[in-house]
């Protein structure tokens, strides 16, 4: 049973790439100057780059949702019997495929008052609840939205 998510970083960090040599009157520091802030732009790369995480607690906290919810799932488990998880797991997956709201009035994105009442999320506000990423979307119309719904 573990309360806080598994270690999954390197124990040492350097921001120092392996290939790349240090600044030439200090050898162990990492020179901005020569090797650019970015990526580097003489390589070529058909991915995307995407930055390494340099705080080992980054890692940690993007799996803290998951953890806590099975360390819940095990703690009703070990109460009530294995029948509670499953009952839970199966009413959130019905009300998860059963919730559609238009676009105009928030979308599909965000979680609906069902689920977050089945996930205990009902009392507390959190930074996604207030910024959706949604502002920047131009506006659906309704009349849109239902022919997208019923597929006209």
């Amino acid at each position: 049973m573990r309360i806080v998510p598994a270690d999954s970083h390197t124990s040492t960090f350097s921001h120092i790439r392996p290939s790349a040599h240090g600044a030439p009157s200090a050898p162990g520091l990492h020179d901005t100057l020569r090797a650019g802030v970015g990526p580097d732009p003489f390589t070529q790369t058909t991915q995307s780059t995407t930055p390494a995480s340099a705080h080992p607690l980054e890692a940690r906290l993007k799996q803290w949702e998951s953890t806590q919810e099975n360390l819940r799932m095990d703690m009703l488990r070990k109460t009530y019997g294995v029948a509670e998880p499953i009952r839970r797991g199966m009413e959130l997956k019905i009300t998860q495929q059963g919730e559609w709201r238009p676009m105009a009035l928030g979308g599909s994105s965000q979680a609906s008052v069902h689920e977050d009442i089945l996930r205990g999320r009902d009392a507390s506000v959190s930074w996604e609840d207030i910024y959706t990423g949604e502002e920047q979307r131009a506006p659906v119309g309704m009349h849109d939205e239902m022919e997208r719904k019923l597929k006209m």
